[in-house]
């Protein structure tokens, strides 16, 4: 099932999403609430998919999934091509940091380029959506613990990233964490350990790669995250960005008022987002 936050007529639902069109749940509250009492609006759910309906998905306007996230994480340095692009060796431990709640952004959200910042970039990459959670969570019990994934970039302002060792601030400037532009449940999306993943700059094929490669994989990376903390239903954990970002190339490529940042992954969608220099 694909499921959405969306406003019409200035009211903020959730829907489910179904051949261009989205047929409201009818479940009142956000998409933390829907997904924490998952068990029992599942077969519901699947009912009104089943019945049909809803309206043009063209009427509407997509939000971020989960607009206010009780924990956002991402996971830094885990493609082995962006590892070396950035000429770092292997991480032994996961290297995570945060996003804050403010920096979320619809999928199809202009971005901001923070005043007097010239380093604004790109990094595609799949997110997954916590759904049960939980404390201490193994290998095998982890994909039980994901309710569903979406595509995420996470722009990240490179002057402030690397000022400091702690990468949490430079990663966290409002509307830098676009994401959508729904969430694939975990049963139907099967395995996230496959799939295709490309960001492009105006047109421009800027990272091409496949979670695959992922160096710890969600699996690994909710059983690290879980020793410390409970996962709550609708955390947002970032797995990692393949290499292609702006600040390896050479010469180095930064986001610019007017670039279009489009990125993509198989079976998720895309999200797509027009840069702008903050109001």
């Amino acid at each position: 099932m694909k499921l959405a936050t969306y406003t019409v007529e200035g009211k903020t639902r959730t829907g489910i999403v179904t051949d261009n069109r989205i047929i409201d749940t009818g479940v009142d509250g956000t998409m933390i609430d829907l997904i924490r009492d998952w068990d029992t609006l599942k077969a519901p759910l699947e009912a009104k998919l089943e019945a049909g309906g809803g309206v043009p998905l063209s009427s509407v306007k997509l939000e971020a999934p989960v607009q206010r996230p009780g924990k956002i994480f991402a996971i830094g340095l885990n493609y082995a091509d962006h590892i070396e692009e950035s000429k770092m060796g292997t991480p032994e431990r996961q290297v995570w940091f945060t996003k804050a709640q403010t920096s979320v952004n619809g999928p199809y959200d202009k971005i901001d380029i923070a005043r007097g910042t010239v380093t604004a970039d790109y990094e595609a990459e799949l997110v997954a959506i916590v759904g049960t959670g939980g404390k201490h969570i193994g290998v095998d019990d982890a994909p039980a613990a994901i309710f569903g994934y979406c595509v995420g970039n996470d722009v990240t302002e490179r002057m402030w990233q690397h000022a400091v060792p702690q990468w949490s601030l430079g990663k966290s400037f409002d509307t830098h964490a676009p994401m959508g532009p729904w969430i694939v449940t975990a049963d139907e999306l099967g395995d996230p350990h496959d799939l295709d993943i490309r960001c492009f700059v105006n047109d421009e094929k800027r990272q091409d790669s496949n979670t695959k490669h992922l160096v710890f994989n969600v699996w690994e990376q909710v059983e690290h995250l879980s020793v410390g903390m409970t996962l709550e239903p609708g955390d947002v954990l970032f797995t990692g960005t393949p290499g292609g970002i702006g600040a390896a190339m050479d010469p180095r490529q930064f986001l610019k008022s007017g670039d279009v940042v489009r990125c993509e992954i198989d079976k998720l969608g895309h999200i797509e987002g027009t840069m702008k220099d903050e109001d």
